[in-house]
């Protein structure tokens, strides 16, 4: 799968604020709810990579790099001072779930209760030093996942 690279260099462009300065940049991981391998058809990989878009655009987060799996997520963003690291994820979580289900009408068959999202995640922050290789781990998990690759951080 062809992955969507920004261009943008990210190295030491720092967000200004009124009263502060800086760049919170966050690795992200969370899993569908039962790891059920819901994104193995490309419409709903690409269905959820783009509510999962959608979610950052409307809260004024950059993804700097994502990769969808078929049972989970990989993210990069790039995140104002004002939100903490579990406020992002219940946002990005959150938003895109409901606009999944909106746009995937089917989906309420395997979740009745619309949960699309498993109540586990992962978050790190990431430096200017580490977000190449951070960037080149997210892109690649698709080799990382097929047991080729020996990918690790």
């Amino acid at each position: 799968m062809e992955q969507l690279t920004l261009s943008v260099n990210y190295e030491n462009k720092y967000n200004h604020y009124k009263h502060s300065v800086g760049k919170l940049m966050l690795h992200l991981e969370w899993c569908t709810k039962y790891r059920y391998k819901m994104f193995q058809k490309e419409k709903y990989l690409k269905l959820v990579e783009a509510c999962i878009r959608r979610a950052a655009s409307l809260h004024g987060f950059e993804i700097i790099e994502i990769n969808v799996q078929p049972e989970h997520i990989h993210c990069v963003v790039c995140v104002s001072f004002c939100y903490s690291v579990s406020k992002v994820l219940q946002i990005m979580k959150g938003t895109s779930s409901r606009l999944f289900f909106i746009h995937h009408e089917k989906a309420k068959l395997r979740y009745p209760q619309r949960h699309l999202w498993s109540r586990g995640k992962s978050a790190a922050s990431v430096g200017f030093t580490q977000l190449d290789k951070i960037r080149e781990y997210v892109k690649n998990q698709d080799e990382h996942h097929s047991g080729r690759g020996n990918h690790t951080l």
